[in-house]
């Protein structure tokens, strides 16, 4: 009996040891594990390990059903949406149309403060027409019909007596659907989960996953050189200077473009930037591949347009723009600027990030080249966009932009966009932009709203509201013992369901 008591326990012991951890980091702390109230990036990190929404993007940026079982359009604006019906709660109760109900009535409840509400005001009507089976009436066709979807749906059976779910103890405590279940949470603390043995999908291969809490990205770094991360991010700076051969054999280097582009803005109410010929010297004597050069090792590439590159708004047939001197002092002579006259502005960047300050003492030198004189401002953030950007009081802004993988070129390019407020922030105006873009909105197929949204961006980059600068790298790592890590367009953690960590 003591024999069998013995072996027993080293049967317990093996299992455990061969208990695997991804090892991740986060900078801050989750304010709410709450799909629909998960404003900051630590809480939107971990709700997705939690929570699954009805689609979701595959590799390749497009959406495809998750938590749904398929979908059809009867007409252009009713969506009939079938539910997989092999999925559990993590507490164990079965999800059904119900949910899905729940969670949309959650989102529009006036008393519910959540920054997605917007996406759903083409939404008429959502009804359950038998326990997995959803109706979905639009007011119109509506390009995002599917992408709103995406959103992580809430359990009505734990949540549905709630009072008051902005401060309920779920968001601290949440139940979902997803690959991973929370095991333990504390603010300020590492973040645990445990993969979901009962998930529709399968069980993930590794067993948990640590998020340390580290707000300083130098410890980060440290840990990483350590190996006590199995992923991380390294900036230009770091791969091109801090890292030696044993970091490249212990790590798998994926890098590939962000989905953010850094520009110049015009205030183009200002009678300087309306000349387009004035634009469009400008942007002639700016050397893009310099700035990316400089600024990011070269791990980066040129911006061409208001769009990403992979995406499918992007225009190919847009050349990048190549610097031509000459060209750029004519076009700024035919509009009456010369060494007798010349050409200057004020740029305006906020402090906290020395990569932008350093691309704007470029854009300074560049500039200069053809006569121009620039004055560089930097101010505090929040001065910065109180009193600068939101009111539209300058000549120029140096920003950037992150981007969704469903790009919605109305709150930047649309003329009702030119509001207080709200995000057009050169004032651009174009009647027939304005055209497309509401067609586009109306267009449920996507080789149709790719073309439009093709002729969106020519035009855009035709008008030069902007000087499109550059789109930096993201360089991710992972540990090179990780099996099936298979780097896409939208990144590595895809399938991460499939790692296998020895």
């Amino acid at each position: 009996m003591k024999s069998l008591k013995l072996l027993f326990i080293f049967i317990i012991s093996i299992s455990v040891s061969f208990s695997s951890t991804l090892n991740l980091s986060m900078s801050s702390s989750p304010s709410r594990l709450n799909p629909i109230l998960a404003n900051d990036s630590a809480s939107g990190d971990i709700a997705k390990w939690l929570f699954n929404g009805l689609f979701k993007y595959d590799k390749d940026g497009n959406p495809t059903p998750d938590l749904a079982s398929s979908y059809k359009f009867e007409n252009s604006t009713k969506l009939i949406i079938k539910l997989k019906r092999n999925v559990l709660w993590h507490d164990k109760k079965k999800f059904t149309a119900q949910d899905v109900i729940f969670t949309y009535n959650t989102i529009i409840n006036p008393k519910v403060f959540t920054s997605i509400l917007s996406n759903y005001k083409e939404v008429k009507s959502v009804k359950a027409l038998d326990d997995y089976t959803i109706e979905v009436i639009y007011k119109k066709a509506y390009f995002k019909a599917l992408e709103i979807w995406m959103v992580g749906i809430l359990p009505k059976h734990i949540l549905e007596n709630e009072k008051d779910i902005m401060s309920s103890s779920f968001n601290k405590n949440p139940i979902g659907t997803g690959s991973y279940k929370l095991e333990s949470f504390k603010n300020s603390s590492d973040i645990k989960l445990i993969a979901n043995d009962d998930y529709f999908d399968g069980r993930p291969k590794i067993d948990f996953i640590n998020y340390k809490f580290l707000p300083d990205t130098t410890t980060s770094f440290l840990m990483l050189k350590q190996k006590q991360l199995d992923v991380g991010a390294l900036s230009p700076l770091q791969i091109d200077r801090q890292i030696d051969d044993k970091f490249k054999e212990d790590y798998k280097i994926i890098e590939k473009p962000s989905f953010g582009y850094a520009y110049l803005g015009f205030n183009l109410k200002n009678k300087k930037f309306q000349d387009i010929r004035v634009r469009q010297a400008l942007s002639l004597a700016i050397n893009r591949q310099e700035m990316v050069d400089i600024l990011y090792f070269g791990h980066g590439e040129v911006c061409n347009g208001p769009f990403l590159p992979g995406s499918f708004a992007y225009n190919k047939e847009v050349k990048q723009i190549k610097p031509d001197i000459k060209k750029a002092k004519q076009l700024l002579k035919e509009a009456g600027y010369d060494e007798n006259n010349p050409f200057s502005f004020e740029l305006i960047t906020n402090t906290g990030n020395e990569i932008r300050i350093n691309a704007a003492l470029i854009l300074q030198y560049q500039l200069a080249k053809i006569g121009i004189k620039v004055k560089i401002r930097v101010m505090e953030w929040q001065a910065f966009l109180n009193t600068v950007v939101h009111p539209r009081k300058f000549e120029t802004v140096l920003l950037a932009w992150s981007l969704a993988l469903m790009p919605d070129a109305y709150p930047l390019w649309h003329s009702d966009s030119d509001k207080l407020g709200r995000f057009n922030l050169t004032g651009y105006k174009n009647k027939e932009v304005d055209s497309l873009i509401e067609q586009g909105s109306t267009t449920v197929n996507k080789e149709e709203l790719s073309s439009i949204y093709r002729k969106i961006f020519k035009k855009i980059t035709d008008d030069i509201p902007y000087l499109f600068l550059y789109i930096p790298n993201s360089i991710s790592v992972v540990n090179d013992t990780i099996k099936n890590v298979k780097p896409s367009f939208i990144g590595i953690m895809h399938n991460q369901k499939d790692w296998i960590k020895p």
